[in-house]
């Protein structure tokens, strides 16, 4: 019945999805951005990393799209409690587990067909990497999606209106983004500022896409990026599942 219940709620989710194509399209605008004007001003630069600028960028515009689509998911949720669909889908027998899976696994499918048009347009300006890391990358950024979704709804029940969801969830993405990496490497940066990183899990889910990028599959990079993204997903689950079990969602 999980199974069901959870197919059920994706189809629904994504149905709404395939019908804006026009915000589908829009998510990806910002990776883009930061792909065709700040991506050249890195070509010739020493970036202390191995692989091109390109191998650089791109993991991390991967990950900021996960990041930055995946925390804001939760405006759905005030949005509808507003018009009553959560009040509606009280009433049903559908598993809990199963409103939160249906909803985040299509945002993950959302984010991951982006990170494709993404990846195809870092191709044409030049990025070479293997097939196996891109692919790696995907999967990143589905499980990225998965954590920062299930959170951003489980938020978005305990926080009721826009006004006060929007700038807790700057508060929180925007030293995230600064911190991990997302744009350069931290090994660029002050021990200090390099040492505080090491304290946000996306410094590691981005070093194992960059390394993923170069070819390099067995480094600890990789062993403690999957980890991190793993075991962040299974906590990020059961909160989201918790809160709307008590929500009654």
């Amino acid at each position: 019945m999980l199974l069901h219940d959870t197919g059920l709620i994706y189809g629904r989710y994504l149905r709404q999805s395939l019908r804006s194509r026009f915000a589908l399209l829009f998510g990806v605008l910002m990776p883009l951005l930061y792909l065709l004007f700040f991506g050249p001003l890195l070509t010739r630069l020493p970036l202390g990393s191995r692989g091109t600028s390109w191998q650089v960028l791109v993991p991390g515009l991967l990950l900021q799209l996960g990041l930055f689509g995946a925390s804001f998911a939760g405006f759905a949720v005030i949005i509808e409690n507003g018009q009553g669909v959560v009040e509606r889908m009280r009433v049903t027998p559908v598993s809990r587990l199963a409103l939160l899976l249906g909803r985040v696994l299509r945002d993950a499918t959302v984010f991951v067909f982006q990170a494709v048009l993404l990846v195809l347009a870092a191709a044409l300006m030049g990025l070479r990497a293997p097939l196996p890391g891109i692919l790696i990358g995907f999967a990143f950024v589905a499980l990225l999606t998965v954590s920062l979704a299930s959170l951003s709804y489980a938020l978005a029940f305990k926080v009721r209106t826009p006004q006060e969801f929007g700038p807790m969830i700057n508060a929180l993405t925007m030293p995230s983004m600064l911190l991990s990496g997302l744009m350069l490497p931290m090994t660029l940066a002050p021990a200090w500022l390099d040492v505080l990183s090491h304290f946000v899990p996306f410094r590691y889910l981005v070093d194992a896409v960059r390394d993923a990028y170069v070819g390099s599959y067995t480094t600890a990079h990789m062993l403690y990026g999957t980890l991190v993204a793993l075991g962040f997903s299974a906590l990020a689950v059961t909160v989201g599942t918790r809160v709307f079990r008590t929500a009654g969602a």
